[in-house]
């Protein structure tokens, strides 16, 4: 559960986390800002965006910048991207962070619901992107994107049917432009996360006992889930020239999840020994 790269590996490298200014996205660029990185943080609320500045930089002694920007409007992230650089000079990566998501069956979604998600998840992950792309190309600069996806953005997903479409765009997004925009070295790749409990989120999914009644470390063959600094190692790597020939990847971090609840057999581990010992003296020896 510690620091894995180097001390100095991000050093003078300027990244951008939207959605930064909590949970997962605020602990992946804590550990950009220990790493020596200069990190700028967006989402709508800059109150809670300024908080979380001043706490990192306090933590840190590394430079924040907190930039209100709505990623589902393209002139506000082109006008993020100006003031990154009036600030810092240059800009090195963007963690496409920033999402949202309900838990409804389908049937109870009103269309309005829908865009929600897709407008951050999808609209808002090309819409930084191709901003930042952009702004690379003319300027000839090398960049890197890191793209938050699930595990169920090829596997599809019931019940959370606005996210699965949005992340499984984004990580198309991610493959194809690896291979298109490579020839610029900007390189592109992403990371499926499995459960990685934030203050509130679990209870904002699901209220209640819901909580209790699915705790997301049974589903997990390592029957944990995940610490927020196992998933800030792998993006600040991806976020490296450590990783410079990784591109058009998505790396799972999941304790094995999907790969158990997708065998069809898996959950076979629920039958307890003694059921096994019957079942072998049936078949005979």
């Amino acid at each position: 559960m510690e620091g894995m790269l180097k001390p100095d590996s991000l050093k003078g490298k300027t990244i951008i986390v939207t959605g930064g200014g909590t949970g997962l996205g605020k602990s992946m660029g804590k550990y950009f800002l220990e790493l020596g990185a200069n990190l700028v943080i967006t989402s709508r609320k800059l109150e809670v965006l300024q908080k979380t500045a001043d706490e990192l930089m306090k933590q840190t002694g590394g430079k924040v910048l907190a930039v209100s920007c709505d990623v589902r409007k393209y002139e506000e992230i082109e006008n993020m991207l100006q003031q990154t650089e009036a600030a810092f000079g240059q800009i090195h990566g963007i963690l496409n962070n920033a999402a949202g998501n309900f838990i409804s069956p389908t049937e109870r979604l009103s269309h309005r619901a829908f865009d929600i998600v897709v407008d951050i998840v999808l609209k808002g992950t090309y819409y930084t992107t191709l901003a930042a792309g952009k702004h690379w190309i003319a300027k000839k600069q090398p960049g890197t994107f890191l793209n938050i996806v699930t595990t169920y953005a090829w596997t599809g997903s019931g019940y959370v049917v606005p996210s699965a479409c949005s992340k499984a765009g984004v990580l198309a997004l991610t493959r194809s432009l690896a291979v298109e925009w490579a020839k610029y070295k900007i390189r592109s790749n992403a990371i499926a996360p499995g459960p990685f409990p934030t203050e509130g989120a679990w209870s904002r999914l699901l209220p209640g006992d819901l909580v209790k009644k699915f705790d997301p470390a049974d589903r997990i063959p390592l029957k944990r889930v995940g610490e927020h600094q196992e998933l800030a190692n792998l993006a600040a790597y991806l976020m490296s020239d450590y990783s410079a020939y990784i591109n058009g990847e998505v790396i799972t971090i999941d304790g094995g999840e999907w790969l158990r609840n997708g065998g069809e057999f898996s959950h076979l581990e629920l039958i307890p020994d003694a059921m096994w010992d019957m079942l072998e003296k049936s078949r005979g020896k």
